[in-house]
């Protein structure tokens, strides 16, 4: 039971890795930590579609902060 578990989890691993590089040649700027709560998201449900909708949007707002900081500076 151990050794299919231990199966398990490598083939978890080997799939986030493989989801990383994908996500580090498409510049998508996530870590490990935000790829795998996206993927989390997406098998409970989340439209993926409408979840990168909102990491743009974050985005977009986090920039517009850090350059209204940058001008009151």
């Amino acid at each position: 039971m151990a050794s299919a578990a231990n199966a398990n989890l490598n083939a978890v691993r080997e799939t986030m890795d493989v989801l990383l590089e994908i996500s580090r040649l498409l510049n998508t700027g996530l870590d490990m930590e935000s790829l795998s709560i996206c993927v989390r998201l997406c098998e409970q449900g989340i439209n993926p579609e409408a979840l990168s909708s909102v990491i743009k949007e974050l985005r977009k707002a986090s920039d517009s902060l850090k350059t209204s900081e940058n001008c009151t500076n």
